[in-house]
């Protein structure tokens, strides 16, 4: 039985949690209450651990101090989501307390429970209970009441996953629309998969079956700047060229080599390569002279080339500061015609992301610094990025970032359209969320499972109509689920209807809609766009 638990085994405790939670990921995202293809609580949490763990793997050292500051560092940089953002907020909690000890028993872990549930409740603004939160909260004021009598850890963790086994099927009593959808909170679900993870690494059990990659979030390539996060720290200033050719008799490929291990101590960037009749030398290093003296040893030096670095770099901070802007926008989206529409009006930089495929905040965190302006405005477009936009904040220097929640597409659209570059960014940011106001949007996709939600049952397949909050249509036919959502988001005071076709979709069936609404709205303008997204047939804005 172990009592106290050092640096190193808490490093298999969260390995083993970020294990486990992916081998149980799409089990979590099938528990979504929406039954749409994209549930990704599961993926989002599995990801942000991976995130963590890969800060983990990296530490040099064995102190719970170091450990503990890598899990909770990592977290925050792979937040993806809500629910990845609340679980990256618990460890950074947790590790708010353990990181002060060298070793922590039943006592300081409860503790460091409780401050995780404090930390996680104070990132939401507006905590609902029947979700991962309750889920902690409970956890935690059962830890703190066992704490003082079981001493071990080992039966301190099997009285956390029985309480936490408790909340999560507890949630649905909390949350009436769990109740209706039949399902238990996920991210809940998620959380006590973690502490079963980590008990799992605190008894050594092996977890079978765990792989995942880090998804590659794309920038639009044609939105590149040049690398403006490096500028100003080049350590090696000249950038060293250089061919030895005719080389000497007695030089060897051993020499070659020895010539090659040279060149890295004095510099970095090195290629050395060749034979005994021809050696191809590339260095950026503070002395070339000390490169091409060496190389002489081996033959003579053809075709040198030394190009200053340091003046190059001090030229393109130059054209970058001459060129930054007040204002800078960023817009997250799903689909090529999306990403074009958004470069269309003017937006810096396009990441994609949507649901399943949430950016991280340190994905986020990059593209706004590289965007060469000094207040940078966000468009999530989805209400599960939000979080994750905000928590970016604390990644960037040196710029005022503003989050626009906007919880679509169009509200995002609407938001970069109300971009005056005459006012200052308070004033864009309040004309920015009057946009949003003005927007009222829509998605049709397919049901995923049999359920009854929002007064619908549902059957798997069903064509379904919903904006952020509920479904409002369902039926088999995709355009007429279309027709009666847009019936449904009408208002007397709209004159535009924009309709936004998927990738599922084709030219002719979007022309065709088109033509329908046209008729069935003689007074509204109906546009028609390549939106290109994914899963959804159909995104539809009413303004």
């Amino acid at each position: 039985m172990q009592k106290n638990i050092n640096g190193a085994t808490f490093a298999k405790m969260v390995t083993a949690a970020s294990k486990l939670l992916e081998v149980n990921r799409e089990q979590i995202d099938t528990l979504n209450v929406f039954p749409v293809p994209d549930g990704d609580t599961g993926t989002n949490m599995s990801l942000t651990m991976q995130s963590a763990i890969k800060e983990l793997k990296a530490c040099k050292s064995n102190s719970l101090y170091d450990l503990a500051d890598s899990v909770s560092r990592g977290a925050l940089k792979g937040a993806r989501g809500n629910s990845g953002v609340i679980t990256s907020q618990i460890f950074r909690g947790m590790c708010a307390v353990l990181k002060d000890k060298t070793d922590f028993d039943t006592k300081t872990f409860a503790k460091a429970l409780k401050n995780a549930t404090d930390v996680a409740y104070s990132a939401v603004s507006k905590p609902k209970e029947g979700t991962i939160l309750t889920v902690c909260r409970m956890i935690s004021e059962h830890a703190m009441s066992v704490c003082g009598k079981v001493k071990d850890m080992e039966s301190f963790m099997q009285e956390i996953i029985k309480k936490g086994q408790e909340a999560v099927d507890l949630t649905p009593t909390l949350l009436p629309v769990l109740k209706k959808a039949g399902v238990v909170d996920s991210g809940g679900m998620g959380l006590l998969t973690i502490y079963k993870g980590m008990y799992k690494g605190l008894i050594g059990e092996e977890i079978e079956g765990a792989t995942v990659e880090q998804p590659e979030v794309k920038v639009d390539s044609a939105m590149e700047h040049a690398d403006i996060m490096n500028l100003g720290t080049i350590e090696f200033g000249y950038c060293t060229e250089f061919f030895i050719i005719n080389l000497k008799r007695r030089t060897t490929l051993a020499d070659i080599d020895r010539l090659r291990e040279y060149l890295m101590s004095i510099g970095d960037s090195v290629i050395c390569i060749g034979d005994l009749e021809f050696v191809k030398v590339h260095v950026h290093t503070n002395n070339p002279g000390q490169a091409i003296t060496k190389a002489l040893q081996l033959g003579e030096v053809d075709k040198v080339k030394i190009e200053n670095m340091l003046e190059q770099n001090r030229e393109l901070i130059k054209k970058y500061e001459a060129e930054k802007k007040e204002i800078g926008m960023l817009s997250i989206c799903s689909g090529s015609g999306f990403a074009e529409i958004f470069k269309d009006i003017n937006v810096d930089r396009v990441i994609e992301g949507g649901q399943t495929m949430n950016p991280s905040a340190q994905d986020i965190a990059d593209a706004v610094a590289r965007i060469n302006a000094e207040n940078v405005f966000i468009f999530p477009n989805n209400k599960n990025i939000i979080l994750a936009a905000e928590q970016s904040k604390s990644l960037v220097e040196n710029k005022k970032i503003y989050v626009v929640p906007t919880k679509n597409i169009p509200q995002g659209i609407s938001a970069a359209l109300a971009f005056n570059p005459d006012e200052t960014a308070d004033e864009n940011l309040s004309n920015m969320i009057h946009a949003v106001d003005n927007v009222a949007a829509g998605q049709v996709t397919y049901a995923v499972r049999n359920t009854k939600v929002d007064g619908f049952s549902l059957v798997q397949g069903d064509i379904i109509g919903l904006d952020n909050k509920k479904i409002l249509a369902k039926g088999k036919d995709v355009a007429k689920v279309t027709c009666d959502l847009v019936e449904k988001l009408h208002h007397p005071s709209h004159s535009l209807i924009n309709l936004y076709y998927g990738a599922d979709v084709s030219e002719e069936e979007a022309i065709n809609l088109q033509e329908m609404l046209q008729e069935k709205y003689p007074d509204l303008d109906v546009e028609l766009f390549l939106g290109g997204q994914p899963i959804y047939y159909y995104v539809v804005s009413l303004e």
